[in-house]
């Protein structure tokens, strides 16, 4: 079998074998170029030791990402590639790192390291695949299965759980059943392991085809109350709603899947009912309600996601999501929609809608998104023409109203405020002069 590798990756492979030495694609990149994949990087293994490495490529940049373990970058004008040498590691004693790392001359040492068959298969042009652990069988039978012992390969690095989840959910594979069971047994290790490696692992679970499929592989494993448990309480939550025919767990899980794999609408779709068991009340006919639940989820999604060490910036987009999501039931006449726009933003404002319609389209079979669909094009239009729904898209600003002669400060600001009011009302009054005859007649009507 012969792979269309890009020049610049078998540029490298070829320098080396050139020195004489040994070099292989491997891991992830093998197991897509099997499944007729495009690799978004190709990772490199040689018997190279480090310093080898970068004299053979002394005219590029070489980076320094962790040489004690032997893994040198190399950087091009195509692209980065990490370049690491055969190794073998020793006994695991924090859960992630080896005691000691062996350097190795055999290709096999290598690869009886790695976490999972389908990525323990190496390829170069003159050996074709060397795939000692049937990784090409396991990607036959759509398996995830751990190279040797599942319980060592797990106990060693508890993330590799996580990881087990993650590959099942983006290659919709199953995890073999010992492997399944290792991950339950030490499933409660992951909560040693650092947040932000966790981060990276769950955030590629909600952006694969079928996100749910991991949320519930996280539950079936017994790690959901470890990683996200404002998820659990939600669990088996009956909505006793007749507008709802899903209890409130699939519920969630359903909007996630029909939500575009865009990280801050994926969240929001996560956490945007969490509030719901903390606010339901029964009333008098025994239907179930959650006043202010978008208000609660959306703090709760806040501390969620600092948890994750996210950034401020995706912390605040998801917050407005959720907070808004329930504004689908309000009548928003032209001058209302603008307000959403500038409260959501013009970049966030459509995800909402689509967070709305998957909402919309969970909750009961015969719901229409007809009201959002005729929402979305009036925000479009509104956003096409550039009608304007914040300050400084007016014709006017504060240095003119300082001109004008008001004098610095708040006052400037509620002039500003109620010009946009008007405007938001009729775009044709944008003008600068009718504008500037607007805030004198209001704020000096001697004048």
């Amino acid at each position: 079998m012969i792979f269309d590798i890009p020049d610049y990756v078998e540029f490298i492979i070829d320098s080396l074998e050139e020195k004489g030495h040994e070099a292989y694609i491997v891991g992830g990149s093998v197991r897509d170029m099997l499944l007729g994949k495009r690799p978004k990087d190709y990772d490199i293994t040689t018997d190279a030791f480090p310093e080898e490495i970068e004299y053979i490529f002394f005219n590029f940049k070489t980076i320094n990402v962790g040489k004690e373990y032997g893994t040198i970058i190399i950087s091009q004008e195509e692209g980065d590639v990490e370049v690491t040498t055969f190794r073998q590691d020793g006994r695991y004693i924090d859960g992630r790192r080896p005691e000691w790392v062996s350097f190795s001359s055999n290709i096999i040492d290598d690869l009886s390291r790695r976490d999972f068959t389908i990525n323990a298969m190496a390829y170069n042009k003159k050996t074709g695949i060397i795939d000692s652990y049937n990784g090409r069988g396991d990607l036959g039978n759509k398996i995830i299965r751990t190279v040797g012992n599942p319980y060592e390969r797990f106990s060693e690095d508890y993330l590799r759980i996580l990881r087990a989840v993650r590959l099942s959910t983006q290659l919709n594979f199953k995890i073999e059943e010992e492997t399944f069971n290792a991950g339950k047994k030490y499933g409660l290790g992951i909560s040693r392991v650092s947040m932000e490696r966790i981060t990276k692992e769950l955030f590629k679970i909600l952006l694969s085809k079928t996100p749910s499929k991991g949320i519930r592989l996280l539950e079936e494993i017994g790690v959901l109350n470890i990683i996200i448990p404002e998820i659990v309480p939600t669990i088996g939550f009956e909505q006793k709603n007749p507008h709802h025919r899903l209890d409130l767990y699939n519920h969630i899980l359903c909007v996630l899947d029909n939500t575009p794999p865009i990280i801050q609408v994926r969240l929001a779709a996560l956490f945007h009912d969490i509030g719901k068991p903390k606010t339901l009340i029964i009333d008098e006919d025994g239907i179930g309600h959650f006043y202010s639940h978008d208000k609660l989820g959306a703090e709760m999604s806040k501390k969620a996601l600092e948890r994750f060490k996210c950034s401020n910036e995706l912390i605040g987009k998801v917050y407005v999501l959720v907070k808004e999501h329930m504004n689908h039931h309000v009548n928003f006449k032209e001058k209302g929609l603008k307000r959403l726009i500038r409260r959501v933003g013009e970049d966030e404002i459509l995800n909402l809608i689509d967070l709305q319609k998957a909402d919309i389209k969970c909750s009961n079979k015969d719901a229409s998104i007809d009201h959002i669909i005729e929402r979305e094009s009036k925000i479009e239009s509104i956003l096409k023409k550039e009608e304007p729904y914040e300050v400084n898209q007016m014709n006017i600003n504060g240095k003119d109203l300082i001109d004008l002669g008001f004098k610095e400060g708040e006052l400037i600001g509620e002039i500003l405020e109620y010009l946009l009011e008007k405007v938001m009302e009729d775009s044709e009054l944008n003008d600068r002069e009718i504008l500037k005859s607007m805030a004198l007649k209001k704020f000096l009507p001697e004048c």
